[in-house]
């Protein structure tokens, strides 16, 4: 089922959340939203389930206009930070409680969710209570709940962020697995750019309720459109250097006239802007584009990384355990085509 959003806008008293949104939920796929919290995305979950009211704007499920279409019409299934399990009920009870409000018969639902707990894999511990079950497991019992109703739609709001580190991947993957398996249109709300970029067929990336830009989590990474986005994913995060285009349409740091050659001519001499540099778009081979200093080096797991100092500009840079450069050392740097991004100061756009 494809879900339109048409011009959707959601206030309240003290604020703009979801501000004048469109765009199309791609049928059968997983998207992600994705955002710093505060910036709207569980209140477009909620309006999609039809717990909030809209304040302008439609919600199209394919041609329906589900605007203002009771939660329990729309044919949602929903997965919150939350389990909201029934302590009281078994594994068993609680996957069937749906069918059971539905007033289906008995037999059928005790099919219908064994079928269920065994799509995510938890049908060894249909007897027991939601207490004896690990974190990773209680999420399980969760979207087999939701899914046991033949959703249309089903939402997921920080489904992991109680999980410990390990269980969070493992259950994403478990996600991921469980949407392809039953090809249900998925909207799964996170604030974590790791996760929204491992389980997702397209990202949404959202801030103080406007949509920033939707792709591919790939594509989202590589061709951002704004400031805000090339900010948002990386890690380690994108270098950003303030400064000016000068004469010869290269990079001019504003305080010292530390000047880095760029590999294509864009914007307008004078024009402030702000360039960003992904620390892979950085070798130390063919064009030299500056000088820079070397200030630290240091190990992150498999990854060797450096801090250099460009001028006055301190960045963050990987490099090979074949350089043997040191402590103090001045080297010269290349850009790389891909990974390095120049932005409009004032509006954030990239040229």
């Amino acid at each position: 089922m494809q879900i339109k959003i048409d011009h959707l806008t959601k206030k309240f008293p003290d604020t703009v959340a979801v501000d004048d949104f469109t765009m199309d939920f791609e049928s059968g796929k997983l998207t992600a939203l994705l955002g710093p919290s505060g910036c709207g995305k569980s209140t477009m979950l909620n309006m999609l389930a039809g717990i909030l009211p809209v304040t302008e704007g439609h919600i199209y499920f394919d041609d329906d206009d589900v605007t203002d279409m009771p939660p329990q019409k729309r044919g949602v299934g929903l997965v919150f930070q939350n389990y909201a399990l029934y302590p009281h009920m078994t594994v068993l009870e609680n996957i069937c409680f749906p069918l059971e409000i539905q007033k289906v018969n008995k037999a059928e639902r005790i099919e219908k969710a064994k079928e269920m707990a065994k799509l995510v894999q938890i049908d060894q511990y249909l007897d027991r209570l939601p207490k004896e079950l690990s974190g990773g497991q209680q999420q399980r019992v969760a979207i087999a709940r939701a899914l046991i109703k033949n959703p249309r739609l089903l939402l997921l709001d920080e489904p992991l962020s109680n999980l410990d580190a390990r269980l969070r991947l493992e259950m994403r993957e478990e996600i991921r697995r469980i949407q392809q398996e039953t090809k249900v249109t998925t909207i799964f709300v996170t604030h974590d750019q790791e996760e929204a970029m491992s389980i997702s067929d397209s990202i949404v990336l959202m801030k103080n309720g406007v949509l920033m830009q939707v792709d591919k989590p790939q594509e989202l990474y590589d061709d951002p459109k704004h400031q805000f986005v090339a900010s948002f994913l990386g890690n380690p995060p994108i270098n950003m250097i303030d400064g000016k285009i000068n004469e010869d349409g290269d990079f001019e740091l504003l305080d010292n006239s530390t000047v880095i050659k760029l590999n294509s001519k864009v914007g307008q001499v004078g024009q402030e802007v702000v360039l960003g540099i992904r620390p892979e778009a950085i070798t130390f081979d063919e064009v030299k584009n500056a000088k820079a200093e070397i200030i630290q080096r240091y190990t992150m797991g498999k990854e060797e990384l450096a801090n250099i100092k460009i001028g006055s500009a301190e960045i963050r840079v990987y490099l090979s355990s074949d350089y043997t450069y040191k402590t103090g050392d001045i080297i010269e740097i290349t850009l790389r085509d891909k990974g390095v991004f120049l932005f409009d100061k004032e509006s954030g756009k990239r040229l």
